[in-house]
């Protein structure tokens, strides 16, 4: 299997608010960098989307490294919260709706073909590529086309409801 080592991070100017990712793929002499910036989202959202982006950019099965300052990601998948999810059909220990189910859902899909070594880094610590990561988001997100994020959207207005 070919090794990948993935960055990501995910910034949002006000929480929800306008938001971006940004993540950093390595593989041997190669080395790819993404972002996109969202019109109205949040911080979680966007730190889902930076591990979904990067994984679907794999063409085939890989060994992946990634790296994420987000606890909430790397939390969720290590200590086995999305598997109680899915068992409590999408639903918390508190009996709530799981938020952004959706991106969850993404990220499963993302995550089947390949074999994922999470780890979690210190945000805002002086790791380069994680500081290339939230240089890449903030560019994003402070760019004039932003998408929207139709998921958010959506909870939105079901809670709104």
């Amino acid at each position: 299997m070919k090794r990948v080592i993935i960055h990501t991070d995910g910034a949002c100017k006000g929480n929800p608010g306008p938001g971006a990712y940004g993540a950093v793929l390595v593989s041997g002499a190669h080395r790819k960098e993404i972002s996109a910036g969202y019109l109205l989202t949040t911080n979680n959202r966007m730190e889902l989307r930076a591990a979904i982006a990067a994984l679907e950019l794999l063409s085939e099965p890989c060994e992946v490294e990634l790296h994420s300052d987000s606890k909430y990601l790397v939390q969720a998948i290590k200590e086995k919260w999305l598997d109680g999810w899915k068992r409590r059909a999408w639903m918390t220990s508190e009996k709530k709706p799981v938020k952004n189910q959706d991106l969850w859902q993404e990220l499963i899909a993302a995550m089947a073909a390949h074999k994922i070594d999470w780890r979690w880094v210190k945000g805002h610590a002086g790791h380069t590529e994680n500081e290339r990561c939230d240089q890449l988001a903030n560019h994003a997100v402070a760019a004039k086309k932003l998408l929207e994020d139709v998921g958010f959207e959506a909870a939105r207005g079901q809670a709104d409801k």
